[in-house]
């Protein structure tokens, strides 16, 4: 496993929120996202296949993510976002994330789980030097 893989999984799952930026042709789209799952050593995230931000990764796989874990601290991801929809991603997904069982389901054709690949990693703080993470 990536040296710092728990690291990351850990901050974004502390945060909460995160915004993931996408490209819709020339112009940036922001937006919030919750899920987070490590799973075989990749992190993942869940969308809809239906959702513009599908349609723009599926354009453009470049992202990047930005959240807060505290008032002073913060983290800068970007890589590529690659699909990996096997049953047994979807399955964890939904475990971790009960709630999302409305409105999604392990299989369907609506259910898209991304993993993070080629990931660039930096936590910043007001307080301490920029922490470059070993992904």
């Amino acid at each position: 496993m990536a040296k710092d893989i728990q690291k990351l999984h850990e901050f974004l799952s502390k945060a909460g929120t995160y915004y993931l930026a996408t490209t819709d042709g020339e112009q940036p789209r922001v937006r919030p996202f919750g899920t987070v799952l490590l799973f075989e050593e990749k992190i993942y995230i869940l969308t809809s296949r239906e959702k513009a931000v599908s349609k723009q990764i599926d354009s453009n796989p470049k992202f990047e993510i930005s959240a807060m874990d505290s008032p002073d601290k913060w983290i800068r991801v970007s890589g590529v976002l690659k699909q990996d929809n096997r049953l047994e991603v979807h399955e964890a997904m939904l475990k971790q994330y009960p709630h999302l069982k409305s409105s999604y389901t392990a299989g369907d054709s609506n259910t898209n789980t991304l993993y993070l690949d080629g990931i660039k990693a930096v936590i910043y703080s007001f307080t301490a030097e920029p922490e470059v993470l070993d992904i």
